[in-house]
């Protein structure tokens, strides 16, 4: 009886099947490009806040760029939020990894001492190749099963 009681609490805790085997909607691939937006912008934020602090000065750090770069971190992190709710984790997170393309394309255009050379574009390509790869492969379902 404990086992069948244990088994059925279990249960309750685990997502249908019906929510496992749901596609990606689309919706949620925006959100989570979205996020990649806003953390990548959070991130240029930051570094630009931080050319502007003095270790001597503790409250240089207390600057505009460096505090709408964690505004914009946080809009990313709910905009992530809501993808996870609306679709596959296993499909929606490797495109996280899309933010070091956005970062690399325009942290150059910012900060002249970024530059991007023939080794970070193929990372970037690689990237993108491996992203797209993903996605294929979700929206093909469980056809190779």
């Amino acid at each position: 009886m404990s086992e069948l009681l244990r088994s059925q609490t279990h249960k309750k805790h685990l997502p249908s099947r019906a929510f496992q085997s749901k596609k990606t909607q689309k919706q949620a691939i925006m959100f989570i490009l979205l996020c990649t937006i806003f953390t990548s912008l959070g991130q240029i934020l930051w570094k630009l806040g931080l050319v502007e602090f003095d270790f001597n000065f503790p409250l240089t750090l207390v600057n505009l760029p460096f505090i709408l770069g964690f505004v914009t971190y946080g809009i990313g992190f709910g905009l992530m939020l809501l993808a996870f709710k609306k679709g596959e984790l296993s499909v929606l997170y490797p495109i996280v990894a899309t933010s070091y393309v956005w970062v690399s394309l325009f942290s150059p255009m910012i900060f002249p001492d970024d530059f991007m050379n023939g080794w970070k574009w193929l990372g970037v390509a690689v990237i993108l190749l491996s992203v797209s790869l993903l996605g294929l492969g979700s929206s093909r379902g469980n056809k190779d099963d």
